[in-house]
């Protein structure tokens, strides 16, 4: 069971008391209680169940500019009083770093809290291996599917309280519930694996058992039979899931991290348009049950809604107090990363897309990490399915799609089927002229 925030903030109490007794000039803390259970099946049956409970605490001392942390997850006081001083010690041998310290009071998160990010509803152990078997048996309907490399359904409960010495001390209840479906297709000595995936706040907002086991067959049926392909130039069309990864690059493209050391290919481009003009990409934390909302940072700093492309132009980077220093800017709630990352919808349907060349692929699945954010490079490994006159028509495998972002960038078009499926999340996108590297 999560500790209640009175129990968290007792230990918080306790460490930040004997951090400025012991001599810190400030110092914050996390502690948080969660709760996690987990069932895996494979081919219907059990394949492992778990349980695991976690409570702990990261503790960062200052004394002027010098800075150190250590965590635990012995919460007896003796072993808090131990911890605290420990971390006092090691701070105090720490070199010196002009741009540590404490956020800015008046960026405190401060206001309500109605985003409903926690539901109470517990399943048991049984239901969510009903759950799991009803998502196979969809799967195994069809007779194309041989065998499920493993399925599972995950539910965790937490809470935290973040509290420093400049008088911040707020958390919050988070609940996430997770399913999956993996499963192998066979035909004609052809095998092939896919999966579907649901992960949201509330239980009643994931996929429907039968709904995930069915899309799940249907990913991995049409990978069949995979043809290999020349190399050439051709238009892409990235699958929502995998669209999404472009979002992932950018935002690790502008965090202020990667600003402040000059180790991306965004540097000096804010306010230049580095996307299309049709391009809008959001970040905002006040989506209501969203998997990426939340109230604050993990500095305590309140999260405001960021424009991050506005009609093609960057307007903003992702930043945190220490390396917001190195680049002159104040923290805009980014400490712990993005929110809910997406593209804004684009004006044309899927079926514009997919009939606007007489000669698409579609990608489906990549492969590795390709990505080199110092100069724009992109290449992975990739599997899809070509598109001949507006029509899905034969399965392709053994690829590589390769380009650079600054290029890719600017030749997106973007389908109108948002989905807030994910904490980052993109509709069907078309890129013009990419290479593919073929056999």
């Amino acid at each position: 069971m999560i500790k209640d925030q009175d129990y968290l903030k007792k230990i918080a109490d306790i460490c930040l008391s004997r951090s400025k007794k012991q001599g810190s000039t400030d110092a914050s803390i996390m502690v948080q209680s969660s709760v996690s259970e987990n069932v895996n099946v494979r081919n219907k049956k059990l394949d492992g169940s778990e349980r695991s409970e976690n409570l702990g605490v990261v503790l960062t001392t200052y004394l002027g500019k010098r800075k150190s942390s250590i965590a635990s997850s012995n919460l007896k006081e003796n072993n808090l009083n131990e911890l605290v001083d420990r971390c006092i010690e090691t701070m105090k041998i720490t070199p010196e770093d002009e741009y540590n310290s404490l956020p800015d009071k008046d960026l405190h998160f401060s206001g309500l809290k109605d985003l409903d990010l926690f539901d109470e509803t517990h399943l048991s152990n049984e239901d969510k291996i009903n759950y799991i078997k009803e998502a196979e048996d969809e799967a195994f309907s069809n007779n194309k599917i041989v065998n499920t490399n493993g399925s599972g359904f995950g539910e965790n409960k937490s809470n935290f309280l973040l509290a420093n010495s400049n008088g911040f001390a707020d958390g919050y209840k988070t609940s996430q519930f997770t399913a999956y479906c993996e499963v192998v297709s066979k035909s004609n000595g052809s095998m092939e694996r896919d999966y579907e995936y649901t992960s949201k706040r509330f239980y009643s907002d994931i996929l429907k058992p039968k709904q995930l086991g069915s899309i799940a067959a249907d990913h991995a049926v049409k990978k069949l039979n995979p043809k290999k392909i020349k190399s050439e130039k051709i238009s892409l069309i990235f699958d929502k899931r995998i669209s999404k990864n472009f979002l992932s690059i950018f935002a690790n493209a502008i965090s202020s991290s990667a600003i402040a050391k000059g180790t991306t290919f965004l540097k000096d481009k804010l306010n230049q348009k580095v996307f299309n003009s049709e391009i809008n990409i959001l970040d905002h934390g006040d989506i209501k049950k969203a998997n990426g909302s939340r109230y604050f940072d993990s500095e305590g700093i309140g999260i405001i809604n960021l424009d991050l492309i506005k009609n093609g132009i960057l307007q903003d980077y992702l930043i945190d107090t220490y390396n917001g220093k190195k680049i002159n800017r104040k923290s805009n709630g980014r400490a712990s990363g993005t929110t809910n990352l997406y593209f804004e919808n684009g004006s044309k349907t899927f079926s514009e897309l997919i009939k606007s060349e007489n000669k698409l692929l579609y990608i489906k699945e990549t492969i590795g990490h390709g990505t080199n954010i110092i100069n724009g490079d992109y290449s992975v490994g990739a599997s899809g399915i070509m598109i001949e006159n507006g029509e899905f028509s034969y399965p392709v495998s053994e690829i590589t799609i390769a380009g650079n972002l600054n290029n890719i960038f600017q030749n997106i078009t973007l389908a109108d089927d948002l989905e807030f499926n994910y904490s980052t999340n993109s509709p069907t996108m078309y890129v013009e002229g990419m290479i593919v590297g073929g056999k």
